[in-house]
C-alpha cells in the first residue's frame, strides 16, 4: 500500500476506511471486514456517534490477532462544541476510551465553526460561539497540548481554507500536518491543494465518491453524479474496474490520501483494489477537465440566519 509521511518519517495509508454516514450495527462489520482486507488506516469523529462500536471492533482486531494497534493508523476529530482551550484533551480523552485506544494516531479539528459545551448541533444564535469568544488560536493550543501529552502523534484540522490555516500557522508553535477537505474531480481544490504542498501539509480527501447515501435534506435538486458522471465512466471502462476505483485513484494520483466510505463487503476490498488503477496522464488531463464543478458539503448547515458563521469562513474560493 502506498503511504504518505510526515514530516517525523511516520506514514500514512493513502486509502482508509471512512465511518462517517456509517451506522451502528454496520460499522463494526465494516471495520473488521476492512481490517480482514488489508485496509490499515481507519477515518473515525465523535459526531459519527459510532466509536463506541469502531472501538468494539478494534478490541476484536487486536484480540483475534487480526493486526496489532501500531500497524494500524486511527484519526479522529474535535467536535464543534469542544473548542475551548479546556475541552479539547477530555474530549479526545472520551474518544480514546470510546475508540479502546491509548493514543490516536492523528486528530483533527473537525470544522472552523464553535458551539457552546454540550451543543451537538448549534440551531439557535446562543448554541453558537463566535470567534471572538473562542478564537481558533484557543482551540489550536489545546490541540498541541493533546500532541504534547502524547494523546495523539499527529494534529491536523478538516474544513479549513487557505486564511483558516495560515490563521493556525501565525498563532502556534506546531503548523498543522493534515488538511481533511472534500476532494474529487468536480471539487479538485487547486489552490488549496498547491498551498498545503508548500507548507508541508499534508492532504486527506473526504466524500471521494459524491456522497451520495447522505441524508436527502442535505442534498440540492439535480446535484450531479460523480458515479455517473460520463468521463468517470469512460475511464472505468477503459481499465476494466468500477467507477469508485476510479474516483479512488484520482486522489492516490494526486499522492493526497482518501477514505471512501462503505459498509458493504465486496465495495470495501474493491476501493481498496483502487491502488492498482494505473491513470495515465492523459486519464488525470481528463479528470481535471471534467466539465461540472460542485461541492456536495457545502457547510450551509452551519452558516443559517442564526449563525455567526458565514460560507466564506469555510471555504476557499476556487
Amino acid at each position: 500500500m502506498k503511504s504518505i509521511t510526515f514530516s517525523n518519517g511516520d506514514q500514512m495509508p493513502i486509502i482508509g476506511l471512512g465511518t462517517w454516514k456509517s451506522k451502528p450495527g454496520e460499522v463494526y462489520q465494516a471495520v473488521l471486514w476492512a481490517i480482514e482486507a488489508g485496509y490499515r488506516h481507519i477515518d473515525c469523529a465523535a459526531i459519527y456517534d459510532n466509536e463506541k462500536e469502531v472501538g468494539n471492533a478494534l478490541d476484536k482486531a487486536f484480540k483475534d490477532g487480526l493486526v496489532k494497534r501500531e500497524d494500524l493508523f486511527i484519526t479522529s476529530k474535535l467536535w464543534n462544541s469542544n473548542h475551548r482551550l479546556d475541552d479539547v484533551v477530555p474530549a479526545l480523552k472520551k474518544t480514546l476510551k470510546d475508540l479502546q485506544l491509548d493514543y490516536l494516531d492523528l486528530y483533527l479539528i473537525h470544522w472552523p465553526v464553535s458551539f457552546k459545551k454540550g451543543v451537538s448541533f448549534a440551531q439557535t444564535r446562543e448554541e453558537f460561539y463566535t470567534y471572538g469568544d473562542v478564537p481558533l488560536a484557543q482551540t489550536w493550543e489545546g490541540m498541541e497540548e493533546a500532541k504534547n501529552l502524547g494523546l495523539t502523534k499527529h494534529i491536523g484540522v478538516s474544513n479549513f481554507n487557505i486564511s483558516k490555516l495560515q490563521e493556525i500557522i501565525n498563532s502556534g508553535t506546531i503548523a498543522p500536518e493534515m488538511l481533511q477537505v472534500e476532494l474529487h474531480p468536480f471539487l479538485p481544490q487547486n489552490k488549496l491543494v498547491n498551498f498545503c504542498k508548500e507548507k508541508g501539509i499534508l492532504l486527506t480527501a473526504y466524500s471521494p465518491l459524491g456522497s451520495g447515501d447522505r441524508a436527502a435534506s442535505s442534498k440540492k435538486a439535480n446535484e450531479p453524479s460523480l458515479l455517473e458522471n460520463e468521463t468517470v465512466k469512460e475511464l472505468a471502462s477503459k481499465h476494466g474496474v468500477t467507477a469508485a476505483q476510479v474516483l479512488v485513484s484520482y486522489s492516490v494520483h494526486r499522492d493526497i490520501a482518501v477514505i471512501p466510505k462503505s459498509v458493504n463487503q465486496d465495495r470495501i476490498s474493491q476501493n481498496l483494489a483502487s491502488i492498482e488503477v494505473n491513470l495515465d496522464e492523459a486519464d488525470m488531463e481528463k479528470l481535471a477537465n471534467i466539465g461540472t464543478a460542485y461541492r456536495f458539503i457545502d457547510g450551509s448547515f452551519f452558516t443559517g440566519a442564526q449563525s455567526p458563521y458565514k460560507l466564506t469562513d469555510l471555504w476557499e474560493k476556487e
